[in-house]
């Protein structure tokens, strides 16, 4: 049993998403979507111990489902044209439109215009993505009932305002590719740094598939630069995955990582999409900067070899597309190593972050590069209580201790 038991709960994080969205493109209520899968899982539990564990439980669940979704509807509509209605929800081929692969497809889906994009992504990476409330809760630096708030809203609106789960024809995509790639996007950020406690720190899986689904939208869209800027985004990111966390699992800063370890191959692609975006002479967007100052980073045999004028150039080019705290707080990093902590701390000062653990992480390394160790010591006390990941967590309780007493 309790073989079956780490299979379920397996499966439940890998497919929970798919099975929901899926029913919920085919019935076009969400709600009724997320009990139909419950209903799904439940039998698992009871059937699976018994009968053994199906060679395709992704697959098991879906139909299962299905077949619930069915028969409530049966039960509760007698009408033939209801009846008909179900009959034809199992028996009649669903459309794939312009978009081959099963997920991508449901991202596309979900990332319906009528929606603001904020809930679009927010559903988007419940529904499809397989992200928790607090995961999404912390890509978005909300309190997790206001999350869960406005996902409800998100649904409500698909329902009252009969939006249809209709697969999008090519034509479609361009209205919706800028919230795929927020989607994607923050699947990414949550494997390379898991914000759940109880997680592993980096979770490749989750980084390999936005990776993967990046390329397909790439295949897809061949000329939108903000689709080649992610793509290298991400690449150029994966590519220090090797190095970040150390053997003791204590994550790894950049400037301490061996920069041997870094897989040279996605480096290699990665600086190219971005010489191919600079070579068109186009006015870049926020991920193609974000791209260009990791190439800056990964070009650099050493952490001492870093141009940071360039960096904090790149940074004030997306300051002015994106001028949020965040994008503000990783340029007073760099801005840290080109004009000293002094005048990073005063940038930083002022932010409205204080519920972000790498914002207090930050003051704290500045803080004790000025030799202020009482105040380095809370900064980094209240980073431990916001951060949940395990590696995270090491590093900086070891900073913190490694601080001159009082």
């Amino acid at each position: 049993m309790s073989d079956v038991g780490e299979v379920l709960a397996r499966v439940h994080r890998q497919e929970w998403a798919r099975v929901v969205a899926t029913l919920a493109r085919r019935l076009g209520d969400l709600d009724v979507a997320e009990e139909m899968a419950a209903e799904a899982f439940a039998t698992a539990v009871e059937r699976w111990p018994v009968d053994g564990v199906p060679p395709n439980p992704g697959a098991w669940l879906t139909t299962t489902a299905h077949r619930k979704a069915i028969d409530r509807l049966r039960r509760e509509v007698r009408r033939d044209e209801k009846h008909r209605e179900a009959l034809m929800l199992s028996d009649t081929p669903e459309p794939v439109g312009a978009i081959d692969d099963d997920r991508l497809r449901l991202v596309f889906t979900c990332c319906h215009p009528a929606l603001a994009m904020e809930s679009r992504v927010a559903l988007t990476l419940r529904m499809v993505g397989g992200l928790t409330v607090p995961e999404i809760a912390h890509a978005f630096l909300v309190q997790e009932t206001a999350l869960a708030q406005r996902i409800t809203r998100a649904k409500a609106k698909i329902k009252t305002a009969r939006i249809p789960y209709r697969v999008p024809s090519r034509a479609d995509l361009p209205a919706r590719v800028t919230g795929v790639l927020a989607v994607l996007y923050l699947i990414f950020n949550e494997g390379y740094l898991a914000s759940a406690p109880g997680e592993e720190a980096v979770r490749a899986e989750l980084t390999a598939e936005a990776i993967r689904l990046t390329r397909l939208v790439r295949d897809l869209m061949p000329t939108d630069g903000e689709v080649a800027g992610l793509l290298a985004l991400m690449l150029l990111t994966e590519a220090r995955r090797p190095a970040r966390v150390s053997a003791g699992g204590e994550l790894v800063t950049l400037g301490e990582q061996d920069r041997g370890a870094w897989d040279r191959a996605l480096i290699a692609e990665g600086h190219a999409l971005v010489r191919a975006r600079l070579a068109t002479g186009q006015a870049p967007g926020r991920y193609q900067i974000l791209a260009a100052i990791n190439a800056v980073h990964t070009d650099a045999r050493d952490i001492r070899d870093t141009d940071w004028s360039q960096v904090v150039a790149l940074y004030d080019q997306l300051v002015r597309l994106d001028p949020s705290p965040i994008v503000r707080l990783n340029r007073a990093i760099a801005v840290a190593e080109l004009d000293g902590p002094q005048v990073a701390l005063a940038e930083i000062d002022s932010l409205p972050l204080a519920g972000y653990h790498a914002y207090h992480a930050t003051r704290a390394d500045l803080l004790r590069r000025l030799g202020r160790s009482e105040q380095a010591r809370a900064a980094y006390d209240r980073a431990l209580e916001l951060t949940g990941n395990t590696a995270e967590t090491a590093y900086l309780i070891r900073r913190r201790d490694q601080l001159a007493g009082p």
